[in-house]
């Protein structure tokens, strides 16, 4: 214990160093008076013993200078050994006294001033407030709140703690104390007669906020005078305060980076391992179709997944350990890497390569389900231990909060994903899938047995349907499909050939003639060719034929008497050829296939490319539902009304403003796919056909398929003719009303006819169209008659205004 004056804050504002005050020990001999009458075991003895020591100094028992306080250790002493558990080892208690309500310490704990002050000058440290302003506030309100409390007999205003922040001596950290000042052996005394106050008024104030002009105009407390002692004792609490601030960045994930929200975090568990030297590394488990994923971005927070990214092994070495660490997840501790089995070898290599000396993994887990894993390391060997791993498990709770927020967010990003590329649930009409959702909640919550989803639909609601189509692409295909199956044949008919003539094998011949037979029919485009069957034939008969007589020529190669044998190689060699050629990535007899595949997804690509820009751009005018099909081609509906978007008033102006963008997006297409053909191994061209439906139709949400459908017998009607028309001719020629390089409109109603004419003559008018626009009458189609359609040229060479 040591009796050595100093002031905690020093400078404080407001005048808090001048108050008039003054030690006394009075209060706390009375209640060490009171504590004799009211005790009956043995501890009356032992007060009553105290109390006479105390008093046979009656200086003790008067006020006492503070510069005379030095004089009284062996009472104050005494007083410590009352307050304190005997048992306390007082390095490590952090306690002392200080004159009434003010921060003047004048006796403690050596721990104390070791905390507080520097060892050999016994100086404040500078930086002892954490927050002075806050601090500030709190003690006003402390004292103010005392003589309320006193002399008004008002409530307690205010918890005597404060929060206070040091740097570690040895570790050169932060950390985090709780002062508690503890004023009951303290009294205020007013110097003349007590104000008068409105307490319903201050006690409205003080709901609202602590204003502490207000407090120092009403009651200045130059007109009190303090008397007692005061209590301080700090409390370690930089664990809490690391925990509480990761709870924070948790809360206020949306305002970091990634980066900074990772680096907030491990300087949170660097104050509750309490060593700067450890450093973290998080990795959470995500998964698809439950099976484990490498996501790059958020393994680059951990440090093995860091390392093994710079010797390009980062995906593999996670798989690998991680497919076998889940299935017996447990706590991995290494003090010193290099001494472990050899098992983990490659796992100590990355590491110790990147510096790492000491190296610790910990499961986590949220509801009993591991979340991920916290990784504990250090370029220090033996930093990592069984203690510091043990001090970790009072964040690993918000270690995993935060793990499975990033599944949760992972999982949602697939969702999105899925929602914008693959379903119907697209933002224009997601907020009546959120209503149905809610509407069930709400019914089941009353009714669990009869709650069900309602129906969606959407009514009078203006539909436009578009297809770019490639060109003859099922006889392309059937003619690509010929060339590599003749080649394919013809091959084969070669490795019979070679293997009847080293073998002398009869079956051969059998093999050859029907080789040559499928070549007849694949030639003869009046056959009807089925694809299936030749496969069949292929993978049924002349393949296992062939690996038959492969894997014969190995085994007499393998238990022969070791003399190679020529002929037995330049068989498998054959064969081997045969195969590598019908390799449908690098084979010579899937180069048509290939080339035809690669043309017609260069053309899709750019068309998708496109349209996902034309989707977006028809949205900013008024929130309308766009769905894509994929056949040989692209397909696509729009459906644009009032029942879409109820809170925006739809217009007919909305409806003329998309034909003529799809108008002018369907001339931007052809040109796109034309500009193409230089750039496709097999030159493909595009045909774009537009259906006008005048007026409006009903559609619904179709949960087998996920997608929207037309509502109604009439509606139907639409349905049917929009997937009739794509082969239609123009009446009584036979021609095709598709053609490439122009876009078909086709329609029933002239009014409909009428509108469009001034769209093309516009387009026209920008050198977008050309002036060849065609009226036509078109070919009656099963159960449809009386269709129409214009037919206009693009524009493809010229540059568009």
């Amino acid at each position: 214990m040591e009796p050595i004056t100093i002031d905690v804050t020093q400078n404080t504002p407001y005048g808090l160093q001048k108050i008039d005050s003054s030690i006394s020990f009075g209060k706390f001999i009375d209640f060490l008076e009171g504590k004799i009458d009211q005790e009956q075991t043995v501890k009356r003895t032992f007060f009553s013993m105290a109390l006479e020591r105390l008093k046979a100094n009656p200086a003790f028992e008067s006020e006492i200078e503070l510069s005379d306080i030095s004089q009284f250790q062996e009472e104050l002493g005494l007083i410590y050994g009352m307050l304190m558990p005997p048992i306390a080892d007082e390095k490590d208690v952090f306690w002392a006294m200080s004159a009434p309500l003010t921060p003047v310490v004048f006796y403690g704990t050596t721990g104390f001033y070791n905390l507080v002050t520097e060892n050999e000058t016994r100086c404040i440290k500078c930086d002892l407030i954490e927050d002075q302003g806050v601090n500030i506030k709190q003690k006003t309100k402390m004292l103010y709140s005392f003589i309320l409390e006193r002399l008004y007999h008002f409530p307690p205003l205010h918890q005597n703690d404060m929060i206070i922040t040091l740097k570690d001596d040895v570790s050169g950290m932060q950390k985090y104390y709780r002062l508690n000042l503890d004023n009951r052996f303290c009294d205020v005394y007013a110097k003349g007669s007590l104000p008068e106050l409105d307490l319903d008024s201050i006690r409205a104030d003080m709901q609202e906020s602590f204003d502490i002009d207000t407090f120092t105009t009403l009651l200045p407390h130059s007109l009190f005078r303090f008397e007692g002692f005061s209590l301080i004792t700090l409390t370690d609490v930089t664990a809490e305060h690391a925990v509480e601030n990761i709870k924070n960045t948790i809360l206020d994930r949306a305002s970091y980076d990634p980066k900074t929200y990772f680096n907030y975090v491990a300087g949170a568990l660097k104050m509750v391992v309490e060593n700067p030297r450890i450093d973290f590394g998080l990795m959470a488990v995500l998964r698809v179709n439950n099976k484990l994923v490498f996501d790059r971005s958020s393994m680059l927070f951990s440090k093995l997944m860091s390392a093994a990214t710079e010797s390009d092994m980062a995906e593999e070495t996670y798989l690998n350990m991680a497919n076998h660490y889940f299935q017996s997840p447990k706590p991995l501790l290494m003090r010193s890497l290099g001494s472990e089995d050899e098992n983990k070898q490659d796992f100590i290599r990355i590491l110790k390569n990147d510096g790492v000396e000491s190296y610790a993994l910990l499961p986590v887990y949220y509801d009993n389900k591991v979340v991920g894993v916290l990784e504990v390391y250090s370029k220090e060997q033996k930093a990592i231990d069984e203690r510091v791993l043990a001090k970790l498990d009072v964040a690993l709770p918000l270690v995993a909060q935060i793990m499975k927020n990033h599944i949760d967010e992972f999982n949602a990003e697939i969702e999105n994903v899925i929602r914008e590329k693959f379903t119907s649930l697209q933002p224009a009409v997601q907020w009546r899938f959120r209503e149905t959702a809610w509407h069930y909640l709400r019914d089941k919550s009353v009714n669990p047995q009869s709650a069900s989803i309602e129906n969606i639909h959407f009514k009078n609601v203006y539909p436009l349907y578009g297809a770019i189509d490639i060109r003859n692409s099922t006889l392309e295909r059937n003619s690509a499909l010929r060339d590599d199956l003749q080649l394919q044949f013809n091959l084969l008919i070669e490795t019979f050939t070679f293997l009847k003539q080293k073998l002398g094998f009869g079956l051969a011949d059998e093999m050859i003639y029907k080789c040559k037979k499928w070549i007849a029919e694949i030639g003869d485009d009046s056959t009807d060719n089925d694809e299936m069957k030749v496969r069949d034939f292929l993978e049924n008969e002349a393949h296992p034929f062939l690996q038959h007589f492969k894997e014969d020529s190995l085994q007499r190669a393998v238990f022969g008497n070791g003399t190679a044998d020529p002929a037995e190689k330049l068989l498998r060699d054959n064969i081997d050829k045969y195969f590598a050629i019908i390799d449908e990535q690098n084979g010579a007899a899937y180069t048509n296939r290939r080339a035809l595949e690669a043309s017609m997804q260069k053309i899709n690509s750019a068309v998708n490319l496109y349209l996902d820009l034309f989707r977006k751009e028809i949205q900013q005018s008024y929130p309308c539902y766009f769905e894509k099909f994929r056949t040989d081609g692209i397909e696509y509906d729009i459906y644009i009304g009032q029942s879409i978007e109820p809170e925006k008033k739809f217009s007919e102006l909305y409806l003329k403003n998309i034909r003529l963008w799809q108008l002018t997006s369907m001339a931007a297409i052809a040109r796109i796919t034309h500009s193409l053909i230089p750039q496709m191994e097999k030159p493909l061209e595009t045909t774009q056909l537009i259906f006008i439906h005048s007026s409006s139709i009903d559609i619904s949400f179709r949960d087998d398929e996920r997608r929207f459908d037309v509502e109604g017998a009439y509606n139907i009607r639409y349905q049917v003719i929009k997937k009739r028309i794509d082969k239609v001719h123009i009446k009584g020629t036979g021609e095709r009303l598709t053609q490439p390089g122009k876009i078909a409109l086709v329609y029933f109603n002239s009014k409909s006819a009428e509108e469009y004419v001034g769209y093309i003559r516009y387009l026209q008018e920008k050198n977008t169209l050309m002036n060849d626009l065609e009226f036509l009458d078109l070919e009656e189609l099963q159960g449809v008659s009386g269709l129409k359609a214009l037919r206009i040229s693009v524009n493809l060479d010229s540059e568009w205004s």
